[in-house]
């Protein structure tokens, strides 16, 4: 199957679902560790205030749906099983440890490696577990 083929046969709904659940998920995540969260990164609440949350949110949602389609292209119409583990492997193997490398050279405690890469893999598992199911 080609990619023009692949993107044809694409359950766009499943795609947007699936970005969708990295806001959803985010959210709570980020209000639970968020102590924790601002920590690790030297801020407070009051440096947040400064923030375009416009530009942020707009971008955070196209950077999520690329993710998203790039998971469903990987994916296929293996199903829910298939889905959620090659989510899960997704923010495991890839996007975990490569946060882990960055923040090593950024010199940042463990604590942000586990926050920011635990809410990938919590994400990508998902995303998986959606789009294998609706494919």
């Amino acid at each position: 199957m080609d990619f023009s083929t692949s993107l044809q046969n694409l359950n766009w709904l499943a795609v947007l679902l699936a970005a969708l659940s990295t806001f959803m998920i985010g959210g709570i995540w980020y209000k639970v560790f968020q102590k924790g969260w601002l920590s690790a990164n030297k801020i407070t609440i009051d440096d947040l205030k400064d923030a375009n949350s416009v530009k942020i949110f707009s971008l955070a949602f196209v950077f999520a749906f690329i993710m998203a389609l790039n998971l469903a292209l990987f994916i296929g119409t293996e199903g829910l099983e298939f889905g959620a583990i090659a989510g899960f492997m997704t923010g495991f193997g890839w996007v975990f440890f490569a946060i882990g490398i960055i923040s090593l050279f950024e010199n940042r405690p463990f604590s942000y490696v586990l926050i920011n890469g635990g809410y990938m893999i919590v994400a990508f598992t998902i995303m998986g577990a959606i789009i294998g199911t609706m494919q």
